[in-house]
């Protein structure tokens, strides 16, 4: 989050286990609206080629969050 506090284009990526704790970091940051996607949970320690499919799924909401109008 630091790095939207400065300006630059950022997304969070969340596991679903952690959506509503991401909530809470984000206001807590004053940050409610900062762009975030969720991902499938467990992500560590799946694999490659768990990885490469999760980036699949979410590579086109990723850059659409990045989109001024988000």
């Amino acid at each position: 989050m630091n790095v939207a506090l400065r300006g630059i284009p950022a997304v969070a990526l969340v596991t679903e286990e952690f959506w509503a704790q991401g909530d809470f970091i984000a206001a807590s940051f004053g940050m409610p609206d900062v762009p975030r996607v969720q991902l499938p949970h467990p992500i560590a320690g799946t694999g490659a080629e768990n990885h490469r499919l999760v980036a699949e799924n979410v590579a086109a909401e990723i850059i659409d969050s990045l989109e001024p109008s988000g």
